[in-house]
């Protein structure tokens, strides 16, 4: 039985009877407001998922609001449900513009968010590759100096390429000849893909 629905049942029978209650008997115990809304509907994933990202691309909000709203959002997206919803609610798109946002912290939370989604996530790793996250993320990981933002960005390129052999090729297509191997990268090769994660993060 749905959690909620056991504790609505064991707050009925508690609270109900079929005598008069006594003077002396304590008041009802109220029912949890948060299982009421778990019940009857309060937001889902997805509109709290539109809200962050809303709340994120919004230029009335406060970076301090932006990064909590990008911590919720990536929070959100462990659940690789949410992850696959990325796309149908039109979300991958901003999320990997804010790969070049201006504003580091938000190109690093971008980075990791994408990590999160990618994550032993094929559906998700396809659509990360054909909405451009590769080579936005291999720019960061050679370009950035904040080592945060590069480590984030290396964690999505990892998690991206790992066991997916397009977004393996992309990946190593879009690298600078020096960081490049010699011959082709096989994505179910963990070593392998480790050996260009290490070039990127050597940046030589």
């Amino acid at each position: 039985m749905d959690p909620g629905m056991n504790h609505l049942l064991k707050w009925g029978i508690e609270n109900s009877s079929t005598t008069a209650p006594s003077p002396d008997a304590p008041p009802p115990r109220p029912l949890d407001p948060a299982i009421l809304q778990a019940i009857f509907g309060g937001p889902s994933d997805a509109d709290l998922m539109k809200k962050s990202m809303a709340a994120i691309s919004s230029s009335d909000i406060t970076i301090e609001n932006k990064l909590i709203a990008f911590d919720n959002f990536e929070q959100l997206i462990e659940s690789i449900d949410n992850a696959n919803n990325l796309e149908p609610l039109g979300l991958w798109t901003p999320l990997v513009e804010l790969l070049k946002n201006e504003e580091g912290q938000l190109r690093r939370m971008a980075a990791w968010c994408v990590g999160t989604a990618v994550q032993n996530n094929e559906k998700a790793q396809e659509r990360a590759l054909v909405m451009g996250a590769i080579p936005a993320l291999v720019k960061m990981a050679i370009e950035e100096a904040d080592e945060n933002i590069r480590r984030k960005a290396l964690y999505a390129l990892s998690s991206e390429m790992r066991n997916y052999q397009p977004a393996t090729d992309e990946a190593v297509k879009a690298l600078p000849e020096r960081l490049r191997t010699e011959g082709p990268i096989d994505a179910a090769d963990m070593e392998a893909v480790d050996r260009v994660i290490a070039r990127l993060r050597e940046r030589k």
